[in-house]
């Protein structure tokens, strides 16, 4: 499969960097303005360029790793180029609709939201395709998004929610791990080690949650005694508004995209 992906950023980059550790046989290829930027990825066999399209030409499936304000000029300028291909969205309050009214070839479009995870396979990328595409071309998204992580096809009127918890909340997540970090140095450890009692324990508990499906609140039982460590912990992070900051921070960046799609 060839696969063109334009736009050489922190998610474009890692999507490439991922697709070729997963399938080496895939042509890739990364486009970029300033392509002395990415000029790296061609020691790990990926193709690099600034002319969108001589590369949309020869791919399959392009990606769409760009800002939301540069979808529209993007696709109008690749538009000759697009019929017959799979055209997919990395950016953030761009409809499928909206995407349509830019292109005038006919090609099958959809939208992705992954996270930079993707750059070590470990991604929850949220999909979904326009009505009306066939299954192979599904098939085929699929196949590389599944080869970065794990794939949940979702209705498009959940896609800005998908953005909040699934790509913004990477930067929570770390800013809870830096934070647990914090208190692990002042309680004694050096940093490095705090880091990694933080990084290790955020990962088991996540896989505790996969593997076996539980529900969060029984695992917290599980290690919460009557008078013990554990609760009094728990508690007092309660009062300082813990998961209060945290929903209504959810809460903050969802409306936040919605602010993004109103005319300046």
């Amino acid at each position: 499969m060839n696969v063109t992906i334009i736009g050489g950023g922190n998610l474009g980059t890692a999507l490439a960097l991922g697709l070729k550790d997963a399938y080496p046989g895939h042509s890739i290829t990364v486009t970029k303005r300033r392509v002395e930027q990415i000029t790296y990825l061609m020691d790990q066999g990926i193709a690099v360029s600034t002319d969108n399209i001589a590369s949309v030409e020869k791919a399959e499936v392009v990606i769409l790793a760009i800002k939301p304000y540069q979808i529209a000029k993007v696709l109008k300028e690749i538009d000759e180029k697009l019929r017959g291909k799979i055209v997919v969205s990395l950016a953030t309050g761009v409809g499928l609709e909206e995407m349509r009214k830019s292109i005038s070839s006919n090609c099958k479009i959809g939208r992705a939201m992954p996270n930079t995870a993707l750059r070590l396979r470990q991604s929850l990328t949220c999909m979904v395709m326009a009505e009306g595409t066939e299954d192979n071309a599904r098939q085929k998204v699929n196949s590389i998004f599944e080869a970065v992580g794990e794939v949940i096809w979702i209705d498009e009127k959940l896609f800005d929610a998908a953005t909040v918890l699934g790509a913004c909340g990477i930067a929570y997540v770390m800013r809870f791990i830096r934070g647990m970090m914090q208190g692990g140095i002042q309680i004694g450890f050096d940093a490095d080690t705090a880091l990694k009692i933080a990084s290790q324990t955020v990962l088991g508990a996540s896989t505790i949650l996969k593997e076996e499906g539980t529900h969060p609140e029984s695992e917290v039982d599980k290690v919460t005694t009557p008078r013990g460590c554990t609760i009094a912990g728990l508690n007092e992070m309660e009062h300082q508004g813990f998961s209060s900051a945290l929903i209504k921070g959810i809460q903050y960046s969802f409306a936040e995209i919605e602010n993004m799609k109103q005319p300046e």
